[in-house]
């Protein structure tokens, strides 16, 4: 049984729509791994810093364009926050890259298929 031309050119057309769809959310997804990535640094070396220091130091954090006084306490409790929700917005943008990932290379599979196909 042979599915026609027309047919095959639009499976074809919407396979390659979805590879490129995936493809191109891939490559906005690593951009968004890689900043989260650099966020996280940041935040451990901060984290560093401020447990480096004794109790007693004043620590000012930056609202606008002024310093406010924070206790060391709660700069480091909302450092501890921000990571937490850092490592559970990586744990999701992983889980999003794996499945773009996938997506993408079953469009492709799919794509090479239909190609061999219709070749035989």
């Amino acid at each position: 049984m042979s599915i026609p031309n027309e047919a095959l050119q639009k499976l074809l057309q919407e396979i390659e729509a979805k590879a490129a769809f995936s493809q191109q959310q891939l490559g906005i997804v690593k951009a968004q791994i890689t900043a989260k990535n650099r966020e996280s640094r940041m935040l451990q070396l901060t984290t560093s810093e401020v447990a480096s220091l004794p109790e007693t130091t004043n620590v000012y954090e930056g609202v606008g364009k002024m310093f406010v006084f924070s206790p060391p306490a709660d700069v480091k409790k909302r450092l501890a926050d921000e990571t937490t929700a850092l490592e559970k917005e990586m744990a999701n943008l992983d889980k999003k890259l794996h499945y773009l990932d996938t997506t993408y290379k079953n469009s492709q599979q799919g794509i090479e298929r239909l190609l061999q196909s219709r070749g035989s």
